[in-house]
């Protein structure tokens, strides 16, 4: 790995925001360009997929069929973990993101037609936005050392908490005047210009770090998943040959009548000390590694909660947007009136996730570290649905959503990529993409079970769900 070089003006703007030792800020800013691109293209998705659930269905059908996203990615991540056996990183990338693309032009053309995308639509969508988000962040967390993720992951967290904000502003803008089907063409437009500067980042982060590998040896030919992982010095060593390297030392210092070296970092990556045979399908990495496996079940329920909020949220602005037209109100539609309010309000959260990400993130995780910030959003929550609880308004509601929404595009996003980063390149590319897709899926099979049982049997009403939530 290269020494560190001289500061540039740039390195030392960036210092504003984070900790960037001297040749890392232009690195860092092609990431986060990569990760605005691709979140912009996700808003431009998002608002459409919300408004067509809601109008074509109910807030309850958009609960069940995100519950049916997570059966759906029981076949797409086995898949997608097959692909990453085979191909190197950036081909990797290459074909998952084109068939996204062409599934954009052809919702378009159905859209344009006449045909119902409501539910189709947001069940694509849902595997979309879950898969290409984890893809981009093993992408990320492949480049980096635990040390230098920790230090500039915050900064490319920035890139998707400014496209967040960008997207949902523009599309929030385009659809009165051209519709709600058009932003899907802009969406595939803006992944192709992702997958042009992530080009360009594979390329530069392979000479920076890789300069002194065969080519053959390298990530531009080698499988995206393998059992290797990054040292704190930037090179790759596979994880069997680390463990036998310190089980020798270890052997050695015993027979000396020395203190058993420490073993490097497998603890995270291995079940007691040993690895996943090379292959091992995406699933079982994640059952089989208990450090995965914790990940998988916080994301789980972390996401249930949010999910059963974005019901009660549903629920409210639902019902206002049916009085307003009924009352001569506003002259939109209903399906319109839900449109532009998601876009007001995603703008609002994604501008505070946006401050948060500037001036927050990497303070708190240079203080605190990330042990203690990955328990602020629950800490946040269990307030947000205690007001809720009490006030019931649509005010209330959609300010609690937005402080809690806020908090995990920022922190909880950042703090969420940071914990892959001791991991083998095999368990960010497949187990990544368990946990990111199908465990956040499953936390919304788990709300929409307790939707149709609290719409169905219970009679709850929205103070019930937020004291479930709580």
């Amino acid at each position: 790995m290269n020494s560190q070089k001289p500061a540039s003006p740039l390195d030392r703007f960036l210092r504003l925001f984070t900790d960037v030792n001297g040749g890392e800020g232009t690195g860092a800013l092609l990431l986060a360009l990569n990760v605005f691109l691709l979140l912009t293209a996700y808003y431009f998705i998002k608002v459409v997929r919300d408004s067509l659930i809601v109008v074509e269905s109910s807030p309850e059908v958009k609960s069940y069929a995100a519950a049916a996203i997570a059966m759906l990615l029981l076949f797409a991540v086995p898949l997608y973990g097959q692909l990453a056996n085979r191909l190197p990183r950036r081909k990797l990338i290459n074909r998952v993101t084109l068939f996204f693309v062409a599934c954009l032009v052809i919702f378009y053309v159905l859209g344009t037609a006449g045909v119902r995308l409501g539910v189709p639509f947001f069940l694509w969508a849902g595997v979309f936005n879950l898969m290409v988000i984890a893809q981009f962040w093993a992408f990320a967390n492949d480049l980096y050392t635990n040390e230098e993720g920790e230090r500039l992951f915050p900064l490319v967290q920035f890139g998707a908490s400014l496209g967040a904000v960008l997207g949902s502003v523009a599309v929030g803008r385009m659809i009165e005047p051209l519709g709600l089907y058009l932003p899907m063409l802009g969406a595939a437009a803006l992944l192709l210009l992702g997958l042009a500067v992530t080009a360009v980042v594979d390329r530069r982060e392979r000479l920076r770090t890789e300069s002194d590998r065969p080519l053959v040896a390298s990530t531009l030919t080698n499988p995206a998943a393998t059992g290797e992982f990054r040292l704190a010095t930037g090179e790759f060593q596979d994880l069997r040959e680390a463990l036998r390297e310190a089980l020798d030392r270890a052997e050695a210092a015993e027979k000396a009548g020395e203190p058993p070296p420490e073993l490097p970092q497998v603890e995270f990556q291995t079940v007691g000390s040993v690895p996943a045979a090379a292959g091992t399908g995406a699933f079982p990495l994640v059952f089989r590694t208990r450090y995965l496996l914790l990940i998988a079940v916080f994301v789980l329920v972390i996401n249930w909660v949010n999910t059963t909020g974005g019901y009660i949220l549903d629920k409210v602005a639902l019902g206002a947007a049916q009085a307003a037209v009924a009352a001569g109100e506003t002259q939109l539609t209903v399906g319109e009136f839900m449109a532009t309010f998601y876009a007001d309000f995603f703008t609002v959260v994604n501008v505070l996730g946006l401050l948060l990400q500037l001036f927050v993130v990497s303070r708190i995780i240079k203080y605190i570290g990330v042990r203690v910030a990955v328990m602020i959003l629950p800490v946040i929550a269990i307030g947000v649905y205690s007001l809720i609880a009490i006030v019931p308004t649509l005010v209330a509601v959609r300010w609690a959503k937005t402080i809690e929404n806020g908090t995990d595009y920022s922190l909880q996003n950042t703090v969420r990529n940071i914990l892959f980063l001791p991991l083998t390149r095999e368990q960010k590319y497949k187990a990544k993409q368990v946990i990111d897709a199908f465990f956040w899926r499953a936390g919304d099979m788990m709300s929409a079970a307790l939707i149709f049982a609290g719409t169905t049997w219970l009679s709850m009403r929205t103070i019930h769900f937020a004291m479930v939530n709580i």
